[in-house]
């Protein structure tokens, strides 16, 4: 790892780093959404500001934004983990590596809401055929464009709800019926607006995340005796075909 990180400078033994480390890594894994929908291109490196979007006289340039969040280790802690021979409390790790997930699918979700090209009405949800015939309009409206998909569907978790029960015309639930038109996946996230969705149609020619710097955790250094951290990365998202983002709306 990048010297720039003073890993080597923190006092904790390496079995310390590996729990902090996997704390962090589990974290987000738990918590992010768009990793799951969108192909990954780097890291390139943490001094790359800006990566290209397109080719020939289409290509421009985005910026990475850096997404961090600060924690620190009380010494107290880490010294009473060590006497006793018990984990090291983590907790706070684990939170500043929530707010960074959290920070990054803002930032690839927002981006894809704000760039789609096409968008379908909602429709009546209350009713048990209303989120896959929404769906459906979508994949359609994709497909006619050229966007063959696979197709994912990320939803609100208030529209998600209404997935979770059983067709009675079909005899199944609505999420397994919409898996056979979105076999990319469906997905809820709680920073979509009440009534907000999308379908997207996958690909890495369509859209990915550029990465700079990985999901990381620096060592900052000490204020007293006890240990700053911070969790850090430098992401980008990448937009190239906005026909293949579709919105949900009400």
């Amino acid at each position: 790892m990048g010297e720039f990180l003073m890993r080597d400078a923190a006092l904790l033994s390496e079995k310390e780093w590996e729990a902090l480390d996997t704390t962090v890594v589990e974290t987000v894994r738990k918590f992010l959404v768009g990793r799951r929908l969108l192909d990954l291109a780097g890291p390139f490196g943490p001094g790359v500001e800006m990566v290209p979007v397109g080719t020939g006289e289409e290509r421009h340039y985005v910026p990475l934004t850096m997404i961090d969040e600060p924690f620190t280790l009380y010494w107290q802690d880490v010294e009473v983990s060590r006497a006793m021979g018990t984990h090291l409390e983590l907790g706070k790790a684990a939170r500043a590596a929530m707010a960074c997930a959290k920070a990054e699918d803002d930032l690839i979700l927002g981006g894809l809401w704000e760039q789609a090209d096409k968008a379908v009405g909602l429709g009546d949800w209350s009713k048990a055929e209303g989120p896959l015939d929404s769906i459906v309009a979508a994949t359609e409206a994709l497909f006619g464009d050229g966007f063959l998909g696979p197709y994912a569907v990320v939803l609100s978790p208030a529209l998600y709800t209404q997935t979770q029960r059983v067709s009675h015309g079909m005899g199944r639930m609505v999420s397994k019926l919409i898996a056979d038109v979105a076999e990319g996946g469906l997905f809820r996230s709680q920073l979509l607006g009440e009534t907000q969705g999308m379908v997207l149609s996958l690909g890495a020619f369509n859209f990915d995340i550029a990465i700079g710097q990985d999901l990381v955790t620096a060592y900052e250094g000490n204020e007293g005796l006890d240990h700053l951290f911070r969790v850090m990365e430098t992401i980008a998202l990448r937009v190239k075909r906005p026909g293949a983002i579709c919105r949900l709306e009400g």
